[in-house]
């Protein structure tokens, strides 16, 4: 957890050997706050009290754009996005789960799928949406963090990873966490980003080589304005499709001779998937 003062912050710091909390103390000309994911340099005093000397450089930052178009840090060093999606209760958000991995594809950024709940919603549904997402290559698992059921697969597939658990609030992200063994609250992330999110604080769990962030949820994402052709990239199945499109800058939208809206007549890209892609396109709030 960060806490700020006048002249000072304090931070908690998972260490080799255990966690503590240190003092962040702001620095002259520099801005200087660290996100989950950032290692530091702690100095321990004689009297047990421990400092932040530095951040040490960022290999990847992992940012989105706040209402007002600036650009906010979530965590840094992730190298892997596990999206989390209820099959029920809430019920499943289609476009915020296509949001988090195009936004994954466009910082180039590994991604996984999560489905929790499947007691709660249709096992048809649940068994569809499994084979699309894994068809578009990402590893996809279908999991019930409360009883344990496929936690072990999840756990097989961060092994390694830096990880960050995105989604909605109340699929059950800080559940998987709990479940995986994470409890300590390690940096603070406050409202970033386009939409609500229903709580300002991130949490790390140190794995033996990597991490886990359970983010705050989140109710809405946004990728901001982005160009049609961007956007199509970002959507794997797309890609070959759009490169027979009639025009090269068709939008994949209401054009003649459109190779993507023929794909998704004839069944090859997933109506529900298109309808992501319509909505982020023409509403990027």
């Amino acid at each position: 957890m960060l806490s700020t003062g006048k002249n000072s912050a304090w931070i908690s710091v998972d260490g080799e050997s255990e966690a503590r909390i240190a003092q962040l103390r702001r620095m002259a000309g520099k801005r200087f706050m660290p996100v989950p994911g950032d290692v530091v340099q702690i100095r321990v005093l004689e009297d047990g009290q421990a400092l932040v000397d530095a951040i040490e450089e960022r290999s990847f930052s992992l940012k989105r754009l706040t209402v007002d178009g600036r650009a906010k840090t979530m965590a840094a060093n992730v190298d892997l996005l596990v999206t989390v999606t209820a099959l029920a209760n809430p019920p499943p958000r289609w476009v915020t789960l296509d949001q988090l991995l195009a936004f994954a594809e466009l910082e180039q950024l590994a991604a996984a799928v999560i489905f929790t709940k499947p007691d709660l919603g249709d096992p048809a549904e649940r068994d569809n949406v499994l084979a699309l997402y894994a068809s578009l290559g990402y590893p996809s698992i279908a999991m019930n963090p409360k009883t344990g059921e496929n936690i072990e697969d999840l756990r097989a597939l961060i092994a390694g990873h830096r990880a960050m658990l995105a989604g909605n609030s109340g699929v059950g992200k800080s559940t998987i966490f709990r479940a995986l063994g994470g409890e300590s609250v390690i940096g603070e992330v406050s409202r970033y980003g386009l939409g609500r999110q229903t709580t300002s604080s991130a949490r790390l769990y140190r794995l033996a080589d990597g991490f886990l962030i359970d983010s705050p949820g989140i109710n809405e994402f946004g990728l901001g304005s982005i160009a049609p052709q961007d956007l199509a990239r970002a959507f794997p199945e797309m890609r070959e499709p759009a490169l027979h499109c009639r025009f090269t800058d068709c939008t994949h939208l209401t054009e003649p001779d459109c190779a993507v809206q023929a794909a998704v007549a004839e069944g090859a890209i997933a109506a529900s998937r298109y309808a992501s892609y319509r909505k982020i396109l023409l509403d990027p709030s």
